[in-house]
């Protein structure tokens, strides 16, 4: 019989050869695997997963879709919307046998995987799809590969188990590539969750542009293994085949090591297709590679030890060779946008497994790419492998895109012997199905032959069997020439034979000659003589007509022994009949003759030692422990056995193969059967039997021998585990424990459909819950008087109440026909109703649909007389019969109603009219009466004539006067509505023109506002709002407000380093950068610093700030150390502090560390969305106050928002047009609108903003560097603000305006660019530093002179009224307030609104960063919502928008004066004021801005609590997702920053605090194992230029 390996090839096809065993899908098949330990073979397919057995017979089918989904829908599916039902593709199948399930991940739901029972696929362990993305593993998309691995992961406490996965990309997942998932709820973690927050292989968002699709995963040794395919750099779409390593106790991915690998020349077959693990070996087959047009394929073998060498290699070279190898750069880092160098030399640490401070994940270039030459080529795309390996040859079975099987004979040195292929099978696509096809065919060939032309490694001839076998079903195939196999070996040739024959009289030596016999040539010979005997004996008897010799054949008789032993050669003695004729003595040979011997096989029905130990003696079978097996005791060697006698063996131990059943009650006293082997001799071998820990009674009356053991389990205490290994221990104290669990657990009835039902019994009842597959299926239900209680293994119970029988009497017309009404309780227990009729003694009956009942008979009066309009019929046992409702009563064929039954009257309301009635007698109607089925005709009924006319006399004059009446009052009422709407008409009227006339006012300065900026809005939609660029934008942020502000380093990029010593500084700035990376040295650098006194608030913003730049390039690890730090603050605000004033100032490196992570992450929002509102509000604040008078010396203004900055005093002015000449720019002439009190400085200021409005601040002459030229007529005059003309009012001097040079309307003015050179304009005119030494004079005013210097002979006179009257004057001002606020409202709420809507586009570092903030409020008991928002307010609201709104040259090209920063602070307060949960109580001594915005602070409050639930109820952001976006923002802009600079700087402040350092990581356990030490102290010698001896 052919032999089979566990080889399953699964295609989308069907043999036109039935295959002997197959199943086949009703849907396309996607994976296949199977479980070591019971054989079983689980397919994952479209909709279904397939339960099989090892002969692929179906054991159970679970049904996974098609499923309501839709490609955006974000599960769980009952809250989207356009569902539609979809197909369920299998995107991975693992077995997890240590608890017995099966992970289950499917293309729907975004990719939630699910767990099913091994033993059953149909009962669904887990499944839970409310845990958002985190648990999202596999791919919605068809062609996206996913690839997984069983794997632990060990933490400090724990080991769990989990799986390794490796995905593709798709354009609605997530585009982690590699993810670790949990199998278990640990801590915040759930079922199937990252565990990994930030990996260090940074490729999620370049996965799009690589293409990466995987095709193998696997874990050898301490490593774990992804094959795929993947473009070089993402800009060619040329696959190349890599395949990745990572330490399996590396969990941030930090060993991260790709290795190209090229097949065939010039890597002809680039993409893998498919992959194979062979073993032993140990070499990786990957793969059948395609080349890139799809038009052939190659196998090429890869062994796994040259590949560990050559990673091993790629990361020597990046640690400590400059990424060189031979002097030529073989290390790349992929999915990074890095440019400068990142493999460092003279790194001296040894970390196989990487660490967070070298440069990971790592690639080989591909001048370093591992070469393989194809092992075998083929025209199309080959699809699967497997390896195999037979008798030391190497067999690959290969699957084609045609459907076909190959076979091919991969020799040793492929180039000299080309490889055989031989076709197991050839399918056609038809079905999709999987099929067990036979490796080898070799019984098919009947000689020897055709055996060995077949130059399959696995059929060979077997030359004492004389068939063509497998080697290890050929006895004795071990010795030379035993088992022939091609090309080596030739077949067994007689070469002569004498004599050539022989006659069966005669006895005589035959000589013959063989060849290829060696040593076994004794043996053949002596087969071959019996054989021969045989023969001849029978040709003989053939040949003498059988007469004499016949009668006289030789007989054998009494075989001695009786017992043989298959394999073992045994001398057989017969008694001999007849012998005598043939001179016969003694006959040699190997029971060729038929007679009473007995053959045995010691190993059949023994596979195990117990079991061949329970053999009878006569067999003398031994158990072999070299064999292992059960053999005849001289076929064991001693040598072999290892001892002298074979008797004296010791069994193994005890090996548990099944646990029937696996889930018993906590309660025990269930029977357990355990299966195996080696399970003892004797009942009594069984010393002990433990279950969970837990102890079992042995049942010795039900033990078969060796292999089942059956036990009773008790009770377990509850808070113990519930769950263990079996452990059965034998005679000798060998024990054997079980791979699978038993698992304590209660049945859990949750439901009984009916709860209720009669007494009598009878019911079927319909019992649910969970877990009554517990145990062995026993239950029972106790009876109890009042009601029934269901008892499962005596563990759990519940009611079902019971009625009694109902017994009645009702009488009914003889005839039949009544319908009975039986009234009560309880009938809806009744599942079928019956009832039994009984009259008098007769026998009862049964019926189901109508009753028969009797009674007595009716006597009816013949006359029938109508009185009272009632009709009366007289007779007797009416009620006793019938009821007024069931009596039916017709007049002719006309019904009327049955008033009153009584027993012996019934009484009818006849028709009003004669019923028109065929039966009549004597022209008069019959009344008729039913009961029943029976029916009656009494007598006839004459009607008496009667007069109508009153009738149509009364009718109108009711009617006519009523419709009268009805009509004056409709008239009445119309005519009243009518004049109360005109009335209303009127006055509202009035209203409206009211209203009308008060917003025509209150719109009046809107509206000039309005029209004024209408420039500015069309500047606006063409794409002109001068925002910064992202490292200007961050460089004032973050170091602007430093006490160097525009020239610090950060800002100007200098640093001040001697060329020589340029590089060497460079590359220790780069290790000080892979330093910085390491978490462990990174916190204990801010902590050290933090614990300075000397180190304070001014230096951590600062060192926060450098710290986001030099970080830049990482902003995954950026984050991560910041939501480390944050927890540290956010437990010691909570555990010691007030937890509200978390966050609220910047007092520690992590506070700053978070405004400039908000600032980073809302750079590009501020761009899309906020920037412009924020804009137009800025533009709107400065227009309004440019349109009245400012004083230029104490900054105040007419028109603003702030109350200390309110010009105090009602300054005449008048608007003027000028007509700007800018010099050297041509003949244009531009209007300019000023005031005539705006100062030359002022009017500048506004000229150059109108000549230059296309263009940003920053490229716009300054007012120092222009001069401003009136010409009044032939001669010009320069404009100052202060010149020797300036106006003296006694110690004080006013500058100069436009009315004070008398400049009118429609002026023509020429703006020019100051020369360099010094030189004199006008004799009345000073040079530039005159008028700037004018300028710095104390005595100086522009409109109004401060308040608190006046005259200083009123200051002598002490007069408190002026002062007084001075105040007052100013309060009257402040309803100029309302003006300018209710002219900027709109832009104001614009604001708001884009800040403070969810609705809209949220940022998801908003969203992310709220949900952090969310979860760890959670752990805490002391944090109320009040201070979850204040937590919110602190760290977005307050933290980043008040000084983005204060501050708008952060993020615009714009000047900011002071007097538009005082309305934009008063903005800004209220922007705090709104974000805050106190309320403001207001009255008269209550600051001007605060009263201000009084009315609009409640819908500002409802708009940030609306905006903190919207974001509350939004869709999670992921880590995954968010590493992504900050990934993508390290990738667009890093290169932009001073990083070196960034960096040196961060270096001074490690300078500055090196002991403290020092000693902190020389404390720290994890710095001293990765030497950060040593590392700090090389780059210190290499920073500061010190010989050390390191």
């Amino acid at each position: 019989m052919a032999s089979w390996v566990s080889l399953l090839l699964f295609l989308f096809c069907k043999s036109v050869v039935r295959a002997q065993e197959e199943f086949t899908s009703e849907t396309p098949i996607n994976n296949v695997v199977q479980d070591t330990q019971t054989g079983r073979i689980y397919l994952g397919a479209v909709n279904s997963i397939y339960q099989l057995g090892p002969s692929l017979q179906k054991q159970a089918r679970a049904e996974t879709g098609p499923k309501e989904d839709s490609r955006t829908c974000t599960p769980p599916a009952s809250a989207c919307q356009d569902t539609k039902p979809m197909p369920n593709l299998n995107k991975l199948l693992l077995v997890h046998p240590s608890n017995g399930t099966l992970i289950v991940c499917g293309s729907r739901y975004r990719g939630i995987c699910s767990l099913l029972n091994l033993t059953n696929v149909e009962q669904q362990i887990y499944y839970l799809d409310t845990k958002g993305e985190r648990t999202y593993v596999a791919s919605i998309e068809d062609n996206v590969n996913v690839v997984g691995v069983m794997s632990t992961y060990k933490n400090e406490e724990d080991t769990f188990s989990v799986f390794v996965v490796g995905k593709g990309y798709g354009s609605a997942d997530s585009t982690k590539l590699i993810s670790t998932r949990i199998l278990q709820d640990y801590g915040d973690w759930v079922v199937f969750e990252s565990i990994i927050e930030a990996s260090t292989v940074q490729t999620t968002p370049f996965a799009p542009k690589y293409l990466h699709d995987f095709r193998l995963a696997f874990k050898e040794g301490d490593f774990i293994y992804f094959l795929f395919s993947r473009t070089l750099d993402g800009t060619d779409n040329k696959n190349l085949t890599f395949v990745s390593r990572l330490c399996e106790n590396d969990p941030h991915y930090y060993s991260h090591t790709e290795l190209q690998l090229n097949c065939g020349p010039n890597n002809r077959y680039n993409k893998v297709q498919a992959a194979y693990v062979a073993s032993p070996g140990k070499e990786l087959a990957r793969v059948l590679s395609g080349s890139s047009n799809d038009n052939d394929s190659a196998l090429c073998m890869y062994p796994l030890n040259i590949i560990n060498e050559q990673l091993v290699d790629i990361i020597s070279a990046c640690y400590s060779d400059s990424g060189k190898i031979s002097g030529f750069p073989a290390v790349d880092i992929p999915y990074s946008s890095k440019t400068d160098e990142f493999c460092t030399s003279k790194i001296s640490v040894s970390a196989s497994c990487g660490a967070d401070f070298l440069p990971s994940p790592l690639a080989s270039k591909p001048r370093f790419a591992l070469k393989a030459d194809a092992m075998w080529t083929t025209q199309g795309l080959l699809t699967a492998v497997a390896v195999a390996v037979e008798n030391d040859h190497t067999v690959a079975f290969l699957g084609n895109s045609q459907g076909e099987v190959l076979k091919v004979h991969l020799t040793a040195m492929p180039n000299i012997v080309s490889p055989q292929v031989h076709f197991l099978i050839i399918f056609h696509v038809l079905t999709p199905q999987i099929t067990k096809v036979p490796v080898q065919t070799c019984l098919q060939q009947k000689d020897c032959q055709s055996c060995v032309e077949l130059r399959d490694p696995y059929c060979g001839w077997c030359v004492l069997e004389g068939r063509c076998t497998r080697r290890s079903e050929c006895r004795r195939a071990e010795e030379k020439n035993g088992w022939l196999w091609s090309p080596k070996h030739q077949c067994v040739k007689i070469i002569s034979f004498h004599p050539p024959n022989l006659s069966c009289k005669k006895t005589q030596k035959v000589q013959s000659c063989f060849s290829s016999l060696s040593s076994l040539s004794s043996s053949l010979f002596l087969s071959f003589c019996s054989l021969l005997l045989f023969l001849s004996l029978s040709l003989a008897l053939q040949n003498t007509n059988s007469l004499e010799c016949g009668a006289k054949c030789p007989q054998f008789e009494n075989p001695d022994p009786g017992l043989i032993p298959v394999g073992y050669k045994t001398r057989i003695s017969f008694e001999g009949i007849n012998l005598d004729l043939y001179q016969v003595k003694i006959i040699q040979c190997f029971v060729l003759f038929p007679s009473a011997v007995t053959l045995y096989n010691c190993s059949v029905g023994r596979e195990d030692c117990s079991l061949c130990k329970n053999a009878d003696t006569k067999y003398s079978c031994v158990w072999c422990a070299k064999q292992k097996a059960c053999v005849y005791e001289k076929l064991c060697n001693p040598d072999q056995q290892g001892s002298e006698y074979p008797y004296n063996t010791d069994c193994p131990d005890p090996l548990i193969t099944d646990i029937i059943p696996r889930f018993g009650p906590m309660q025990g006293g269930i029977s357990i059967t355990i299966k195996g082997s080696n399970l003892g001799i004797h009942r009594q071998d069984i010393k002990s039997i433990t279950v969970a820990g837990e102890p079992c009674v042995h049942q010795e009356e039900k033990y078969s021998v060796s292999t089942s053991v059956v036990c009773e389990i008790g009770p377990i205490d509850p808070q113990t585990e519930h769950w263990g290994q079996v452990e059965v221990e034998v005679k000798g104290g060998k024990r054997g424990t079980s791979s699978m669990y038993f698992t304590y657990r209660n049945p859990r009835p949750e439901a009984v459909k009916p709860s209720r039902g009669p007494k009598a019994g009878g019911t079927l009842i319909t019992i649910s819950g969970l877990f009554l597959d517990t145990g062995r299926f026993l239950f029972s239900i106790i009876v109890i008087p009042t009601k029934a209680q269901f008892c499962f293994n005596s563990v759990s119970s519940f009611d079902i109440y019971l009625y009694s029988y109902m017994c009645f009497t009702v009488l009914c017309v003889f005839s039949g026909g009544r319908n009975i009404v039986v009234t009560g309780s309880g009938f809806d227990l009744i599942q079928t109703a019956v009832m039994e009729v009984r009259r008098d003694n007769m026998t009862a009956f049964e019926v189901r649909v109508s009753s028969i009942c009797f009674t007595v008979p009716y006597d009816y009066q013949p006359s029938v007389q109508l009185s009272n309009v009632n009709l009366s019929l007289q007779g007797r046992g009416f009620s006793k019969a019938m009821t007024n409702k069931e009596a039916q009563a017709f007049v002719g064929d006309v019904p009327c109603l049955v008033n009153t039954l009584q027993d012996d009257k019934l009484f009818l309301d006849p028709p009003s009219t004669p019923p028109r009635s065929q039966k009549c007698h004597h022209n008069y109607p019959e009344p008729k009466i039913k009961f029943g089925k029976g029916e009656w005709v009494v007598g006839s009924v004459q009607y008496e004539k009667k007069n109508d006319l009153s009738l149509y006399i009364i009718i109108p004059a009711v009617i006519v006067p009523m419709l009268l009446i009805i009509a004056i009052s409709v008239y009445c009422y119309r005519r009243k509505s009518q004049q109360a709407e005109r009335e209303y008409e009127k006055v509202k009227h009035q209203l409206e023109n009211l209203e009308e006339s008060v917003r025509d006012r209150c719109k009046k300065e809107f509206t000039d506002l309005m029209i004024e900026m209408e420039d500015h809005t069309n500047e606006l939609s063409e794409g002109r709002i001068p925002f910064l660029d992202y490292k200007t934008y961050t460089d004032r942020v973050f170091f602007l407000p430093s006490k160097d502000g525009a020239n610090d380093v950060m800002i100007t990029g200098k640093l001040d380093i001697p060329e020589a010593r340029r590089a060497t500084v460079t590359q220790a700035l780069n290790q000080f950068s892979n330093l910085l990376n390491s978490k462990t040295f990174l916190i204990n650098f801010i902590r050290t610093l933090e614990r300075s006194h000397d180190f304070n608030a001014r230096a951590k913003v600062y060192f926060a700030s450098l710290l986001t730049v030099a970080l830049h390039g990482k902003l995954e690890y950026y984050t991560d150390i910041m939501r480390t730090l944050l927890l540290e603050l956010m437990g010691d605000y909570v555990h010691s502090k007030n937890p509200k004033l978390m966050l609220r100032r910047s007092e520690t490196v992590v506070e700053r560390m978070l405004c400039n992570w908000m600032s980073i992450c809302l750079y590009q929002f501020l761009k899309d969305s906020a920037g412009e509102p924020l804009y137009k509000l800025f533009r709107a604040i400065k227009h309004q106050i440019e349109k009245g008078p400012v004083d230029a010396r104490v900054k105040k203004a007419k028109y603003t928002l702030n109350d200390t900055g309110l010009l105090g005093d009602d300054v005449e002015y008048s608007v003027l047009t000028l007509q700007v000449l800018v010099q050297s720019e041509g003949p244009d002439v531009t209007s300019v609108k000023v005031l005539n009190c705006d100062t030359i400085s002022q009017v500048k200021e506004k000229i150059i903003e109108q000549v230059y409005r296309n263009q940003p601040y920053s490229q716009r002459p300054k007012v120092d560097s222009v001069t401003l030229e009136w010409r009044p007529g032939s001669t010009g005059q320069i404009l100052s603000d202060l010149d020797l003309t300036s106006q003296k009012e006694g110690r004080w001097k006013r500058i100069n305006t436009l009315a004070h040079y008398n400049v009118r309307d429609n002026a023509t003015l020429v703006l020019s660019r100051v020369l360099h050179t010094h030189q004199n304009y006008d004799q009345n005119q000073e040079n530039h530093e005159e008028r700037n030494a004018l300028l710095e004079d104390d005595k100086v005013f522009h409109l109004v002179r401060p308040a608190d210097e006046l005259d200083e002979i009123k200051s002598k006179r002490g007069s408190i009224k002026d002062k007084s009257m001075t105040k007052a004057i100013t309060e009257i001002y402040l309803t100029r307030l309302l003006s300018v606020k209710g002219t900027l409202q709109q832009f104001v709420d614009d604001f708001f609104r884009s800040v403070l809507c969810s609705g809209a586009v949220v940022p998801p570092a908003v969203k992310y960063f709220f949900d952090f903030l969310d979860e760890q409020a959670l752990k805490h008991n002391n944090v109320d919502e009040e201070t979850i928002h204040i937590w919110k307010t602190n760290s977005l609201p307050l933290r980043f928008w008040v000084n983005i709104l204060k501050n708008p040259h952060f993020i615009f090209d714009v000047h900011v004066s002071e007097v538009v920063d005082a309305s934009l602070s008063v903005i800004a307060q209220t922007f705090m004021d709104a974000c805050t949960k106190s309320e403001h109580k207001l009255s008269r001594d209550s600051p001007s801005n605060k009263l201000l915005y009084a009315k609009e602070i409640s819908t500002y409050k409802k708009m940030v609590d609306d905006y903190y639930k919207g974001i509350r109820q939004m869709v999670p952001v992921s880590d995954q997702d968010m590493n992504t976006h900050l990934a993508e923002v390290s990738r667009s802009h890093t290169d932009k920053l001073n990083t070196q600079v960034a960096l040196h700087q961060l270096y001074q402040y490690a300078s500055k605090y090196y002991d403290g350092i020092i000693l902190s990581l020389e404390e720290d356990p994890a710095a001293q194992s990765k030497q950060l030490t040593l590392r700090l102290q090389q780059i210190a010698a290499a920073l500061e230029n010190k010989v050390t001896d390191l």
